[in-house]
């Protein structure tokens, strides 16, 4: 306990530095932003603005990047309750009660139901990262190389099993993701692999090269595509008394506390998140409701719970990513690469060898959940006038900022014209339903399996046996495998029911 006191307190030195503070305000800011503006995700945020970290102090840049992404889900529930339209995928759930308060003329409520939800759920995710940090790390460091290979080949079978819709096309998505991290050299000789005598892929690919592309282009492409100038019924009425009522806090109160548990242990599962915490959390209080009539129609449960839940969640995923350097969704393979950029090797030894990162960013978490409360509900009608801007008028500025970042990470013209072929690719993928996150996961864990798995071969004298004799490693292999059983059973069950239909017709 004293020294989760000690590190606090080096964390607080940290973030309450004036850069750090000011560019926590920076990414609470921009997460906002992008979480009001419906077609600009946060995955696709990270990923224009990781080039940008490259001339920030490390500290620095994974605290703005920490801010963009807790802050986003913040703002995501600003749009789902005024307009009926989720910023962000995290705030699918809040649009059923939150818009029909609104209609009601309690949108106020509402927004700060949603502001103190996601506060209190911050503050608590905050507190968990700071408690489950050091003791995560002991156990991290007893890991050895099959360890770690089991785990990474557990993380990636949980991203397969929480993925929404068809397994076979998540497990393709990583398997193509872990194929891309293959191209280059081969780690252990520096032989030439899939690099097809082209100068420019002797190194690889870029990891943010393939993300601006497959997240940041694509998703232009698909909001051009989707007719984004659609009519927004927005709510016109002035929005006044933003405080709840005391009988909105006593309904609202118990939700936010289960919400905020419900989120904390699903963010830091591998492949689950912020999006499958609010589902949860929503589905979880109506079934518990006295009246589940209610939800939908304005019940303030429907707002407090999966907005808690997307803020907890968004926030214990560092918890992973921290302590074993798995990441458990894309924006954290994204803040690997931030990471890398830096030269810090995510895993364990980052919290031994540079607490001040660590413990400065888990700090300015709290920091910036406190900014995104006091700032935020003054600016409600400055969101809702930038909702009416057209998208048209958007797009270009966010392509060439995408293409300016691309291009000054390396001052390659190449890497640009990558970043928009996989910008075609993503967009194949998500018109025919492929979810993109998992190829990033592949891509981030793939040279860090490959490494672990020819450590692990050598040190065992070729015997690949060693990942199922070595007890941890054989639970968490047995544990992929179960998961993985699970996964499969419905759909095959679901196949089988299918083909029997048709047969009877």
């Amino acid at each position: 306990m004293v020294d989760l006191f000690s590190n606090l307190a080096l964390g607080f030195t940290v973030a309450l530095s004036p850069i750090n503070l000011l560019l926590c305000l920076i990414g609470a800011l921009v997460g906002t932003l992008v979480g009001v503006l419906p077609g600009v995700g946060t995955v696709a945020t990270v990923a224009m603005l990781l080039p940008i970290t490259f001339g920030l102090p490390p500290v620095g840049a994974l605290i703005m990047l920490a801010g963009i992404y807790y802050g986003a889900q913040y703002g995501g529930s600003t749009t789902s309750i005024l307009i009926n339209i989720p910023g962000e995928a995290t705030s699918v759930v809040t649009t059923l009660d939150g818009f029909q308060m609104a209609k009601q003329g309690r949108a106020g409520p509402a927004l700060a139901i949603a502001a103190i939800g996601s506060f209190f759920a911050g503050c608590v995710a905050t507190v968990l990262i700071a408690m489950l940090g050091a003791p995560l790390t002991s156990l991290a460091q007893q890991f050895g190389p099959a360890e770690y290979f089991s785990l990474m080949v557990l993380g990636l079978i949980f991203a397969v099993v929480l993925a929404k819709g068809s397994l076979l096309k998540a497990i393709a998505m990583i398997v193509f993701g872990l194929l891309l991290s293959m191209v280059g050299s081969d780690v252990e000789t520096g032989a030439s692999r899939m690099a097809f005598d082209i100068p420019d892929l002797a190194d690889g690919l870029g990891f943010a090269t393939v993300a601006m592309g497959v997240f940041g282009f694509a998703e232009i492409i698909r909001n051009l595509d989707a007719g984004t100038e659609m009519d927004r019924d927005l709510v016109q009425q002035k929005i006044t008394g933003l405080m709840p009522t005391r009988k909105d806090l006593i309904e609202s109160a118990p939700a936010i506390l289960r919400g905020t548990l419900l989120g904390s242990i699903l963010g830091i599962l591998p492949g689950g998140g912020a999006v499958i915490a609010s589902f949860a959390a929503y589905t979880l209080e109506k079934k518990i409701a006295r009246d589940p009539s209610r939800f939908g129609r304005g019940a303030i449960e429907g707002v407090a719970a999966p907005e808690s839940a997307n803020n907890a969640a968004a926030q214990t995923s560092f918890i992973p990513l921290l302590t074993l350097g798995i990441p458990p969704n894309a924006v954290m393979a994204l803040m690997v690469g931030a990471m890398t950029i830096h030269g810090i090797v995510p895993g364990p030894q980052v919290m031994k060898n540079q607490p001040e990162l660590v413990w400065g960013m888990i700090t300015s978490m709290w920091i910036g959940n406190l900014m995104l409360l006091v700032i935020n509900l003054p600016l409600v009608g400055i969101w809702v006038r930038l909702l009416r801007v057209p998208y048209r008028l958007m797009f270009p500025a966010i392509v060439i900022f995408c293409a300016i970042g691309i291009y000054s990470i390396n001052n390659s013209p190449i890497d640009v014209v990558l970043a928009g072929g996989f910008g075609l690719v993503g967009y194949w993928l998500i018109k025919h339903d492929f979810e993109p996150a998992p190829l990033l996961l592949g891509m981030v864990l793939g040279p860090l399996m490959e490494e672990n798995l020819r450590r692990a071969l050598l040190i065992s004298r070729g015997d690949a046996t060693v990942f199922f004799t070595r007890p941890l490693s054989a639970a968490l292999m047995a544990s992929a495998a179960v998961l993985l059983v699970l996964a499969v059973l419905p759909a095959l069950r679901r196949k089988r029911d299918e083909v029997f239909v048709e047969s009877e017709t």
